[in-house]
């Protein structure tokens, strides 16, 4: 038997297909103001969307923002990683953007698509949204249940 969507069964907990109430707002009301205007969160999982999973976070970048940088310097005791993907589908690799992401200090300007692995303890951001062409898909996943950022945002 298949069921539609993640309505039904014994696994159909699993699935999430709609935006977490709490990860809707996250952030101070003037940062989620100035986040809707450049992004679209999309779907967020951790361990109190399903019980025991880690954080995961999906979002499209359309605009850069009005504030730069928007994500400042933080760090969290556990691993992350962040992705960074082009929404051209005859060039995959290419972001169609320029986003500068730094890891303890160290400027890196991405303009293809990009995964990037932080283990934790290790400081990171300040994260600037320089050009936008096309929309950019990003992720970030920690290995923790929920996220716990330190100066996550400012």
């Amino acid at each position: 038997m298949a069921y539609d969507n993640n309505i039904g069964g014994e696994y159909g907990k699993y699935f999430v297909q709609e935006l977490a109430e709490h990860a809707r707002n996250l952030g101070e009301p003037e940062f989620v103001t100035l986040y809707n205007k450049f992004a679209k969160r999309i779907l967020w999982m951790d361990s109190q969307v399903v019980p025991g999973a880690f954080q995961m976070n999906t979002a499209w970048y359309f605009n850069v923002p009005e504030r730069d940088p928007i994500f400042t310097e933080h760090e969290h005791p556990y691993d992350e990683m962040i992705g960074f993907y082009g929404s051209d589908n005859e060039d995959p690799y290419n972001l169609n953007g320029v986003i500068e992401f730094s890891i303890n200090g160290e400027a890196h300007r991405l303009t293809r698509t990009t995964m990037i692995f932080i283990p934790g303890g290790l400081v990171h951001n300040p994260m600037r949204i320089l050009e936008v062409e096309k929309p950019i898909f990003h992720f970030s996943i920690v290995m923790n249940p929920d996220y716990e950022g330190n100066k996550t945002y400012k």
